[in-house]
């Protein structure tokens, strides 16, 4: 039988036709041809007694002597009484259980469980995805994770202490997560993370800034509603003392979870960073703020649309309105909590728990049972428009 017929003249000028045909190169490889002009290698051949066929790849992308080496290392196999397919799903098997037993592989089936498992919002999703391809990926990323040792992961969380002790310290925290999602589901005997708990060196963090006499709380809401820039900005900043959510919530406001007729904001449970559905008593003052705000983005899905069409203001820009109006290193925009916690109890005088549910805190009853939603919500309503009648006052007071 005539073998290696073929020669990379003949391949190329074998041009397409109506119908699909074939070239033999001898042994049962031959060259498919598809009437679009795509070229298959195939290789053709027996084995318990059926027809069977196997791919060894297109031409040009595999040559005709890589062909024909894939043929020759079939046909050894067949020597040897393997099936060359079942060998090939074998093989393929083999690499994605490898794969799948990879710290890549395991910390990706465990970052899908929390997303589907609601316990990541789309924001914490984005934060923990980066902090993992920027502090452990580069270096843990191929390794089997059964293999990786307490020293290795030592050495890894390193790099990042150099940098922040704090951002370290959450990297070993989320290793540990995924330690033990592999020894959940049979992939890893121990967990390698666990001695290195406290052996992270981290700076005091410092508290959230935030200025708490009343009188510079005044000023700088004078300095806010003073202020040059974007409308969606400057309503942001004008309404955040008087909600006091947490920033990424106040970013994310969709006019669908705001009834300005009830003067309420129902904030969803995933938004929130408690994974618990909130509810926010709107004020006069930000009833009217939101009225001002609405003829500009009332048709877009977020209350404070940015620059790109369908997307909030970013993260940053809050914060970088306080740091032109001259409060960098004063005051941030969670600073508003802070404020609001301190103010309403030291000088207004307000139950705490409201303040404590108002703030999304977690706040339970003699029980032990958690309050839902609405609990207090008349009280804490009138809480509400107190504060803002506060801030008024505040404000005036020069």
């Amino acid at each position: 039988m005539e073998t290696n017929k073929l020669s990379d003249v003949k391949i190329r000028a074998a041009k397409p036709q109506d119908k699909l045909y074939s070239i033999s190169d001898g042994e049962g490889m031959f060259l498919e041809v598809s009437p679009k002009g795509g070229k298959w290698w195939r290789f053709k051949y027996r084995f318990n007694g059926k027809q069977k066929r196997l791919s060894l790849g297109t031409y040009p992308s595999t040559s005709l002597k890589v062909a024909r080496d894939k043929r020759q290392q079939a046909r050894e196999l067949l020597a040897s009484g393997v099936d060359p397919a079942q060998q090939r799903k074998t093989e393929k098997l083999a690499t994605e259980t490898a794969l799948r037993n990879t710290f890549a592989g395991v910390a990706e089936e465990w970052a899908q469980n929390k997303v589907q498992s609601e316990k990541w919002t789309p924001t914490t999703e984005k934060k923990r995805r980066i902090w993992l391809d920027n502090g452990l990926m580069p270096y843990l990323g191929s390794r089997p994770i059964s293999e990786i040792t307490t020293a290795e992961l030592w050495g890894v969380l390193q790099h990042t202490q150099k940098t922040s002790g704090y951002t370290a310290n959450r990297l070993r925290g989320m290793a540990s997560e995924i330690f033990n999602f592999a020894m959940a589901t049979g992939r890893a005997d121990s967990n390698p993370a666990l001695p290195l708990q406290g052996q992270i060196a981290v700076k005091k963090e410092k508290h959230r800034l935030a200025i708490l006499e009343p009188e510079e709380v005044g000023k700088m809401l004078r300095a806010i509603d003073g202020c040059q820039a974007a409308a969606t900005t400057k309503a942001a900043a004008r309404l955040a003392p008087l909600v006091f959510v947490r920033p990424g919530e106040l970013r994310h406001a969709e006019w669908s979870e705001i009834n300005l007729k009830r003067a309420l904001w129902s904030i969803p449970a995933e938004k929130m960073k408690m994974r618990e559905s909130h509810v926010v008593p709107l004020s006069r003052q930000a009833v009217a703020i939101l009225k001002e705000i609405q003829p500009l983005t009332g048709n877009s899905g977020y209350v404070f649309e940015g620059t790109k069409p369908g997307e909030p203001i970013s993260d940053n820009t809050l914060n970088k309105l306080l740091k032109t109006l001259g409060y960098k290193g004063k005051m941030t925009q969670h600073g508003w909590r802070a404020i609001a916690r301190t103010l309403l109890d030291e000088v207004l005088d307000v139950r705490v728990d409201w303040i404590e549910h108002q703030l999304a805190h977690s706040v339970r009853d003699a029980n032990g049972r958690a309050y839902n939603r609405t609990s207090h919500l008349e009280g804490r309503t009138g809480m509400m428009q107190l504060w803002a009648d506060y801030l008024d006052k505040l404000k005036a007071s020069k």
